[in-house]
């Protein structure tokens, strides 16, 4: 808390208004959540009513579409968001208040997206959100504390992407929660990957997809048995591979709400 004479709490909003008077370019990032619009926080949804732009991948600005009555909609692609974001940073420049979007928790998976973003602000106020990772813990029923996250949402080399859940799982001490990579690794790919790597068949796993939308799906058996899915994934899917003697078939707990 800064101690200046003269200080309140009504001089950090004021400084926050004067950026644009100072043409410091300043972009806030929102956190949509999983997928179910009732998940935005009200910081976030703050932030969507008084932005005059507002950009995100197609599919996280449907979730926010109710409270973007009053702003510019620019949707972007993997393509495109470099262009996207290079006219964003122009209207910030001329004094416009933008907001981007990601999908969940901006400090879960969207890394790539906030150092784009980051490129082209002197400021980025985060808002962070609600995370599929932990829906999926509500669904499954265990805790963090007893859990390994790790998250494939990354364009690097990919040769050792299996290495680390192969040692957790492994190592039998605590559950591993893996977001799949969309473009080139899914559920099915990653089990066949891990049985490559001698992991046990007989492994209890979770899949869940579109989790707290309308169509959600789960889907639990043996590592075995998700190696064998021929069925087209959702890029909105998370993995959970359950240690110790956790049998593979006890009752999805009630969804909430």
């Amino acid at each position: 808390m800064p101690t200046s004479p003269g200080w309140t709490p009504g001089c950090l909003r004021l400084a926050l208004i004067s950026d644009t008077a100072n043409n410091t370019r300043s972009i806030t990032v929102v956190a949509v959540g999983p997928g179910d619009g009732d998940m935005l926080t009200l910081k976030g949804r703050e932030a969507l009513l008084n932005a005059d732009l507002v950009l995100g991948f197609t599919t996280v600005l449907n979730v926010v579409r109710p409270w973007l009555d009053k702003a510019e909609v620019c949707p972007m692609t993997y393509r495109d968001q470099e262009e996207v974001l290079e006219y964003a940073e122009g209207q910030v420049r001329q004094g416009k208040r933008c907001v981007v979007c990601c999908w969940g928790d901006l400090n879960v998976s969207a890394r790539e997206l906030l150092a784009r973003v980051r490129r082209r602000a002197d400021t980025v106020r985060l808002v962070p959100g609600i995370s599929s990772v932990q829906v999926a813990m509500a669904r499954t029923g265990i805790s963090l504390e007893d859990a390994v996250f790790i998250t494939l949402h990354k364009r690097a080399d990919t040769g050792g992407d299996l290495d680390e859940p192969v040692h957790y799982i492994n190592e039998g001490r605590r559950h591993v929660i893996m977001l799949p990579r969309p473009f080139d690794l899914m559920p099915a790919g990653i089990a066949a990957g891990l049985l490559e790597a001698g992991v046990r068949d007989d492994l209890p796993v979770r899949v869940y997809q579109r989790l707290t939308l309308d169509d959600e799906q789960r889907w639990q058996g043996t590592l075995r048995e998700c190696s064998a899915i021929e069925d087209d994934f959702s890029d909105l899917s998370i993995m959970v591979f359950l240690s110790g003697d956790t049998p593979v078939q006890f009752p999805l707990p009630p969804e909430e709400g």
